[in-house]
């Protein structure tokens, strides 16, 4: 039930703060009425008056995360950490359909946790599937779609599937 009230709510957000701008004070007013529906949510959340959530009631969201344009978050147990960003178009999907006699449409809705790890970068267009795992410090290169468990920091996954491109050595080279 609590799932289904935070739908509304979060729709009812995003249209009472639709025509407020996209400025850093405002979105981060909209990321704290967000919020109030969330299980966990720190400061400085920043979202954009384009971005959707299908549910709140299951997101833990770290201190100073951006969410950008027209990003898609669905999912019922999703860990964001500390300073992430989440760029233009991102769909975040905690479940995934199962198959049942001749269709998909009517398989159980299977749900899995998702984690972004603290200091991670998601670029314009990605997806990121049921259970995967971005570690720490770590980039998603735009057009990616994460759909595993990635535990190596401080680097660079790119592909369909997104897979290990390089170490990241912060501060001394541009990615």
């Amino acid at each position: 039930m609590k799932a289904r009230i935070s739908i509304i709510y979060s729709w009812f957000i995003r249209i009472i703060t639709a025509w407020m701008p996209d400025i850093p004070v405002l979105m981060r007013l909209r990321g704290g009425l967000y919020a109030l529906m969330m299980k966990q949510c720190g400061r400085n959340f920043q979202v954009t008056s384009t971005a959707i959530f299908n549910s709140l009631t299951g997101l833990s969201i770290g201190h100073n995360v951006f969410l950008g344009h027209r990003a898609v978050i669905i999912a019922l147990d999703l860990e964001i950490g500390d300073e992430v960003l989440i760029g233009p178009n991102v769909v975040i999907s905690g479940g995934n359909h199962s198959f049942l006699n001749t269709s998909y449409r009517f398989g159980p809705h299977l749900v899995k946790k998702i984690i972004i790890g603290n200091g991670a970068w998601i670029g314009a267009n990605c997806v990121v599937t049921a259970g995967s795992v971005l570690p720490n410090r770590s980039v998603l290169a735009a057009g990616s779609v994460l759909t595993k468990v990635f535990d190596q920091q401080d680097s660079l996954y790119a592909g369909v599937p997104a897979k290990l491109l390089k170490q990241i050595t912060h501060g001394t080279e541009a990615i």
